[in-house]
């Protein structure tokens, strides 16, 4: 019988790599919130698939993806084509926005830990260092990733599950609120907010902070929305 040597355990794997259908998908997916692709726009097989250099079969699955992510929706006899988002599909996104994260930031500031408060700390200054980026990619991963440090130190997985379910159309009302000039407050003021509220210890606080951001945010988009020329 052969021994196994204690040394010969495989390494855990910590971030497994992209795949080239992930790639295409965080690159259309970026496009689409950048607003390169407009609402209504057709996606076309053949001009993505030159501009990308894949195949049309990796195209028609990142298609298929963003269309379960709700940025792409298939019209019979004309194809794909980038989703409209209109006020009341982004009030039911603000809305399960609101019940989560100030559930999960209120069961954070309940249970404070020294290490998490680095962490959250750390997050918070990467959105601070990508505020001034021209790409819209790095400021939306670090303020996903700001969220996310807050929903599992808080223990509620299932409820990132969700929220990273909706990723796509969050992803694009914040890049439509965070670039706006007529918000009260800017949303690095208001995620400073919940930082500190989380880490003072107050519950009550940190709810009130996530209240107090996405009103704003909803408030901000609610009238990009509804009218988007003004």
């Amino acid at each position: 019988m052969q021994m196994t040597q204690p040394d010969a355990a495989l390494q855990k794997i910590e971030k497994a790599p992209q795949t080239l259908r992930d790639i295409v998908q965080d690159r259309l997916r970026e496009a689409i919130i950048d607003g390169r692709f407009a609402p209504g726009e057709r996606l076309v097989e053949r001009p993505l698939c030159d501009q990308l250099g894949v195949s049309r079969t990796v195209i028609r699955e990142t298609i298929r993806f963003l269309e379960a992510e709700g940025l792409v929706e298939i019209i019979p006899n004309r194809g794909p084509i980038v989703s409209t988002l209109t006020w009341d599909q982004a009030r039911q996104i603000y809305d399960i926005r609101l019940l989560l994260e100030s559930a999960a930031a209120a069961a954070c500031a309940q249970a404070p830990h020294p290490e998490f408060a680095t962490e959250l700390g750390q997050a918070l200054t990467a959105v601070g260092a990508t505020m001034e980026d021209t790409e819209w990619a790095n400021l939306l991963q670090a303020t996903t990733r700001f969220y996310e440090v807050i929903f599992l130190q808080a223990g509620h997985s299932i409820a990132w599950d969700i929220v990273q379910r909706l990723n796509g159309r969050i992803s694009r009302l914040r890049a439509l609120t965070l670039a706006a000039r007529n918000r009260e407050r800017s949303g690095m003021s208001h995620m400073k907010a919940i930082h500190d509220a989380i880490l003072s210890g107050d519950p009550d606080q940190a709810r009130l902070a996530v209240q107090n951001h996405i009103s704003d945010a909803a408030n901000t988009a609610r009238s990009f929305l509804e009218n988007p020329d003004t």
